[in-house]
């Protein structure tokens, strides 16, 4: 048992597992004789409903971890470089992953026998703004280790539907061309590596969404599965339970039945005995009479 180990498995837990089994690897870690592993996972702090949430779409689809980690060093890159109208087009992008991959942390988190509220469900989309803003918030996250959620305070630069970038004085547009017209090859350059930046930028957040979809549609499955079959199950168990019932009241019937029976048995071994004494004493009645009744010689 290593540290590594007991918080892989400390954080995939609901919240209020956490806390057990938290003391359970204590002790296990003390009755082992490793005081300091006992005291490091005491350390380990009990997460967020959100954050759990949060880590459940790294430990249960670790599949979405390196996209989103990928798409986020492309769209920090481009938001760098890029004009309103790419800015724009990426934001939106962002918003339908964002978007999707909480539903999926929500509908996770449903299957694992917690669902999370709204307001839970918007700290998740907080921290992954801040996964794809933020290299060390991506780090973090892709620990699988929240212990709440990430604010996405260091995001990308607003750019709302129909803005632009603000307008450049004249002073200040004629010493941008006289720069421009020294380096137009390295513009150009800048411009083509740009360019190529948002190609790939769109490309993985295509990708992304794609993968994403066909998980929510598994996941949706997977969902409705695990539903009837807990429904079929929680049947079973009724039925076992009445089955049960009908059982114990079978077996004190047949007890009763038995103990009738055998004072039935009893009375009739009494009545059987005085049947044999009222015969003899009747038979003896009928001797005597007979006796009495034969003359003498």
């Amino acid at each position: 048992m290593d540290l590594e180990t007991v918080a892989d498995e400390l954080y995939r837990l609901r919240p209020e597992e956490f806390t057990a089994a938290r003391a359970a690897r204590m002790a296990e870690a003390r009755t082992a004789g490793d005081r300091a592993l006992a005291d490091r996972i005491g350390k380990l702090r009990r997460p967020s409903l959100s954050a759990w949430a949060g880590n459940l779409l790294v430990h249960e689809s670790p599949g979405e971890v390196e996209p989103l980690l990928r798409l986020g060093e492309g769209l920090r890159q481009a938001h760098r470089d890029l004009d309103g109208a790419q800015l724009r087009e990426l934001s939106r992008q962002q918003r339908v992953l964002i978007t999707a991959l909480s539903r999926q942390a929500g509908q996770l988190a449903a299957q694992a026998g917690h669902p999370i509220t709204e307001a839970a469900r918007h700290e998740v989309e907080n921290t992954l703004r801040a996964v794809l803003a933020d290299p060390d918030a991506a780090r973090e996250w892709a620990s699988g280790r929240l212990v709440r959620s990430l604010a996405a305070g260091t995001g990308f630069p607003a750019m709302a539907e129909g803005t632009a970038p603000a307008p450049t004085s004249p002073a200040a547009k004629t010493s941008r061309t006289s720069k421009t017209a020294k380096s137009t090859g390295a513009s150009k350059a800048a411009a083509a590596e740009r360019r190529r930046r948002l190609t790939q930028a769109r490309k993985e957040a295509d990708r992304a969404a794609r993968e994403l979809r066909t998980r929510e549609k598994a996941a949706a499955t997977a969902s409705r599965e695990a539903f009837a079959a807990k429904k079929n199950w929680d049947e079973a168990q009724q039925r076992v339970s009445d089955l049960t019932a009908e059982l114990q009241h079978a077996r004190e019937a047949q007890q009763q039945a038995r103990s009738a029976e055998q004072t039935a048995r009893e009375r009739a071994r009494t009545a059987d005995r005085g049947v044999r004494e009222a015969r003899r004493k009747a038979d003896a009645a009928a001797e005597e009479m007979q006796r009495l009744e034969t003359p003498e010689q």
